[in-house]
Formats: C-alpha cells, structure tokens, sequence
C-alpha cells in the first residue's frame, strides 16, 4: 500500500508520495491584503509530477492551487479582489478583503495511509472584526502510485460568532449571471484551458455545466512538460447548517478563458446563517494521472464516491 509522508517546513506542510511533492499548504502565507490572505494548497501535482495548479496567475491573482474561500460575506470580501457591485452591476475595488487567518493544528500532520489538516481558523474582516470561526479539516487519502491516483477532501464546519444573522452569497446572488463561485475553488494550470470537462448527468462543457447539480464533475487534459495527461475528479458533496433554508451545491466551472472549479454551496442563492450558527460542508478531489473517459471514468468515480 502506497503512503504519503509529511514535513513540516515554516508554515507549510509538505506531503510527498515516493519522490514527488504532491502537495503543500501553506498556513501563513505572505498574500497581498487585497488577494485576502487565507492558507491555500499550492503547488499541487500528479503522482508523476505533472503540475495540478497554479499560483497568482496574471489575470487573477488571487487564484491559488485549491483553497477555501468566499466571495460574498455579507459587505465583505474573503475572496481577493474587486467585489462584484449590486449597484453599479459590475466589479469594483473596495476597502473590504477579509482575512482566513490560521490559527493553529488541532492535531499535528504525520505521515501514512492518510494525512490529516486539522486546523482552526477566523474569520477576520477588513476592519479587524471576528465574524466566523472555522474547524477545517483536509483529508489527503487513497494514494495509490501504481495507478497513479491520490485524493483530498475539504470537512468544515463554520460557526457564526458575530452575534447578527450573516448572508453568505456570491456575486450571482449580487446579480451577475453564472458567476457563482464560492467555497472550495480550485484553479488549474494554463495547459488546462480549453480541456475537456464532463458531469455526472452527461453533460459536457462549461456552458451546459455551469450552476446545474450534479454528483462530480471531471477535467481531463494532457500535461505541459511531461509526457500524458491526467484527470482531476470533483465530488459536490453535502451543505447542511440550521439556516432557515440551505441551496443545494452547484457547479461554478470554467474551462474557456482558464480552468476553474467549485462546487458553491452559495451559487445563486444566499446562505443567511442565523448567529450561533454552524454551516457544514464536504468535497472531495481526486487526481488521477491518466486520461479517463466514458466507462474507465464512471468506474473511478464510482470507486471514489463521497
């Protein structure tokens, strides 16, 4: 059985399968205050080393391999960048980026069969309040260097200690059409644009994807760099909180421009978290490096089920 072992360098956890760097996530890092700094895992490969992400590309900085984030907080930002405006219908720079500041492990990473990322975090806004408090636990499982096929899921739970109600949306809830992202977003290496993208439901693209419900959702591509291509594998998982009325996760996802995913559990319709509150969630992402389609990708998806 194939294992991951971990390091720990500065603020970051390193997680290798054999001789590659499959992962790192950065607790602390050094992020610009209007990208709204939060932990992130960058880089992220393939077992054979093919790179599964980017970091700060040009056309939006605030993009980073896969973290947590959101984008609407009720007047606040923990996204990065311009907010999505109700008046003026477009983006605009505002003195509003929050912070996801970690607090601490819970527990301290080790090596083997799994890793667990078991931390704290808050939520801090741009004018230093404590809104949220965050249990957060990443999962990184089921390596398998043979076939070429490692897993991450994202477990958390986020508690309202502001004292008010808190409406947790995204810019399609401020009124702009399929720009539903929020929550766990992934953003994938140039090489990746334009790549095929499939759902569960049968349908293929971005157009015919984006904001629909689906079990998974799967990008398949070849590599820069290395020979062959891989398949990065997205489960929508589950959202549940004692809000009056919890939407269903959506797909948030983009392969024209770049390629982008999340499965937003705000994508256009608003989370109004009562204060005590707790919203919980769970994803799951599975990088397989090899190209799957049809039959060989139901048959991993189906292996990989939430």
């Amino acid at each position: 059985m194939s294992q991951f072992s971990t390091e720990i360098q500065g603020d970051a956890v390193v997680v290798t399968a054999g001789t590659v760097e499959i992962a790192r996530y950065k607790t602390d890092p050094p992020s610009p205050q209007d990208e709204a700094p939060k932990p992130y895992l960058f880089p992220l490969r393939f077992t054979g080393g093919a790179e599964a992400s980017v970091r700060r590309p040009w056309d939006h900085r605030w993009h980073t391999g896969l973290q947590f984030t959101w984008s609407h907080v009720d007047d606040q930002n923990f996204w990065g960048g311009p907010t999505f405006d109700t008046e003026t219908k477009w983006y605009q720079k505002k003195d509003n980026l929050g912070t996801m500041k970690h607090i601490g492990f819970r527990t301290e990473p080790t090596s083997g069969d799994d890793v667990l990322l078991d931390e704290t975090l808050q939520w801090i806004t741009s004018a230093g309040e404590h809104w949220m408090d965050e249990h957060r636990v990443q999962r990184l499982h089921s390596l398998d260097t043979e076939r070429g096929i490692w897993a991450v899921d994202l477990n958390t739970s986020i508690t309202n200690v502001r004292g008010s109600t808190i409406d947790l949306g995204s810019p399609t809830t401020a009124g702009r059409e399929s720009a539903g992202y929020t929550g766990w977003f992934w953003r994938g290496p140039r090489s990746w644009t334009g790549c095929k993208l499939v759902s569960s439901t049968g349908l293929e693209g971005e157009t015919d994807i984006m904001g629909t419900e689906a079990e998974w959702i799967a990008f398949s591509s070849e590599h820069d760099d290395f020979n062959g291509g891989g398949t990065i594998l997205v489960y929508a998982g589950t959202s549940t909180s004692e809000a009056t009325e919890v939407p269903p996760v959506k797909w948030f996802a983009r392969t024209g421009i770049f390629t982008v995913a999340s499965p937003s559990p705000a994508f256009d319709q608003e989370i109004h978290l009562p204060a005590g509150g707790t919203l919980e969630l769970n994803h799951r992402f599975v990088f397989i490096d090899q190209v799957l389609e049809g039959e060989d990708l139901k048959a991993i998806a189906e292996e990989h089920r939430l």
